[in-house]
């Protein structure tokens, strides 16, 4: 008789159901699928958050109809008990730590190996195994990764001469836009599952003691695997193109952009990264998008999403508790409530908007406002990596301790990254139009008007001096503290400010 065979809420895709011989579930296995409210007790999640992964679990359970046995339960241990006895269950590769030791803890549950990604845990370690003490570093492996999938390569060459068209992906907004002219992104219709998601939501906090941070509206990233693939249609239809070039620039009436909004679906596993990128590349090899769009497409998830997903298992548990830099402070209540409206920054305010009312910004936004901002202050690293992981609707474990503790915050003293990733004002006032109508000057250091995040990179340079100096791609920065006449003044004006709300 097959074993049923037991799906994560991050696991929902028809490939985490597909049988592979001794690697897979069972043909036609029965399916369990566990509600585990405690999950949802232990963190103040997002309730966008909350909203779109029970949504989509219950969702899935309605296309597998009598297939699947679905327990609302405390725990999981509860709920498996009460799904299948004593019986044997399979499951997929958890995508965390901690749900990697409960299975592994639980009687007659087997782990098969994990789906979902492009690269097997054993392939990585052999790539990593042959680099011996080099760094692994992201180009080398993107490249590798490109090699051995056959992306974007004319033979043995990449397509448009080039492996990275970054210099083609990093332009401004255009001059005087408050939006990109693009099509709109797919937007998912409510339906009477999301209602009864909502209506528990409210129950739960009424009743139950669960309590959630930031708005939910309604829900704007895809719940099933139709909605999905519509969402990746649109975008490699409508909005690729244009995706290139801005991907890094910022605009305050327009958070979207050109982005995909594809990272909930692929993290929920509605989608696989495989059929991701090979639509783009088709685009491509049709002439209906330009390589370099394609290309910043292909290297944000057959390169990054995949070099995350594995240095999250390659480091190691410990990995999360790094703190190279020595930040303690933590993270204050303006921060941690998504109290957008407290902010006069008016960068720090749009992007802190942006998350409390959607659970979502792009890459740029995290890193170079809320990421550095986080850096320049000092916070916990630990903290910082919580928040990301309970405030956005794509934020897991595996996703938030490398791209948080190893490039957003420098935690780990540069393992993952060559360099810290902060700056003063000028990137932001450059790459967006978040500086316009600003009660600060990106260009002033002190002052009332002094830039929190132009004095801050200073500070932070100068607090830092010591381990940064060695740093060949920051070294020039360091040296430049001592051009500065007015270094003390910034200095006693962040110390004052460190408690202060920007």
């Amino acid at each position: 008789m097959t074993a049923p065979h037991w799906l994560f809420g991050d696991q929902l895709g028809p490939h985490f159901l597909t049988p592979d011989g001794a690697d897979g579930p069972g043909r036609g296995a029965p399916v369990v699928i566990i509600e585990a409210r405690s999950v949802f007790r232990r963190r103040r999640f997002h309730r966008a958050k909350a909203h779109l992964v029970l949504s989509a679990m219950r969702h899935r359970a309605a296309e597998l109809g009598e297939r699947v046995t679905y327990v609302r339960a405390e725990t999981y241990r509860e709920g498996l008990r009460r799904a299948v006895g004593d019986a044997p269950v399979t499951v997929c590769h958890p995508t965390s730590y901690a749900a990697l030791r409960l299975v592994r803890s639980l009687p007659r549950v087997r782990v098969l190996p994990a789906r979902g990604f492009l690269v097997a845990h054993a392939e990585f370690a052999g790539w990593a195994e042959e680099r011996g003490e080099r760094r692994l570093r992201q180009e080398d492996f993107y490249r590798w990764v490109r090699q051995g999938h056959d992306l974007l390569m004319d033979g043995d060459h990449p397509a448009g001469g080039r492996f990275n068209h970054d210099h083609d992906n990093r332009e401004p907004p255009p001059g005087g836009a408050r939006e990109l002219e693009v099509p709109a992104p797919y937007r998912p219709r409510e339906d009477g599952i999301d209602a009864e998601v909502r209506e528990d939501l409210d129950r739960w906090e009424r009743d139950s003691g669960v309590r959630f941070v930031g708005r939910d509206g309604p829900r704007r990233f895809p719940a099933t695997r139709r909605e999905a693939l519509s969402a990746l249609r649109r975008f490699v239809a409508h909005r690729l193109t244009s995706f290139g070039p801005y991907e890094d620039a910022m605009l305050t009436a327009d958070p979207v952009m050109s982005h995909s909004l594809l990272s909930s679906s692929l993290n929920l596993g509605l989608l696989h990264p495989a059929e991701c990128v090979e639509r783009a590349e088709r685009a491509w090899r049709e002439g209906a998008v330009p390589v370099n769009s394609a290309e910043g497409f292909v290297r944000q998830v057959a390169g990054w999403r995949e070099y995350v997903w594995q240095l999250y298992w390659h480091f190691g548990e410990d990995y999360r508790r790094r703190n190279a830099l020595g930040h303690t402070a933590e993270l204050p209540d303006y921060f941690a409530e998504l109290d957008a409206d407290a902010v006069t920054a008016h960068c720090l305010a749009t992007v802190l908007s942006q998350v409390r009312d959607t659970g979502w910004t792009h890459h740029i936004p995290r890193l170079m406002v809320l990421g550095s901002h986080a850096l320049q202050r000092g916070w916990d690293p630990g903290a910082v990596t919580d928040w990301f992981h309970r405030c956005f609707v794509d934020g897991y474990d595996w996703v938030m301790v490398p791209n948080v503790v190893g490039m957003s915050q420098y935690a780990d003293g540069g393992r993952m990254t060559t360099k810290p990733y902060t700056s003063g004002g000028a990137y932001i006032h450059r790459m967006s139009d978040l500086c316009d109508g600003c009660a600060y000057r990106p260009t002033e250091r002190t002052g009332p008007r002094a830039c929190p995040y132009a004095a801050g990179y200073w500070a932070f340079l100068h607090r830092h001096r010591r381990l940064l100096s060695g740093n060949a791609r920051v070294r020039r920065a360091v040296q430049g503290l001592d051009r500065l006449g007015d270094l003390d003044e910034v200095l006693r004006q962040e110390r004052r400010r460190a408690g202060e709300v920007p």
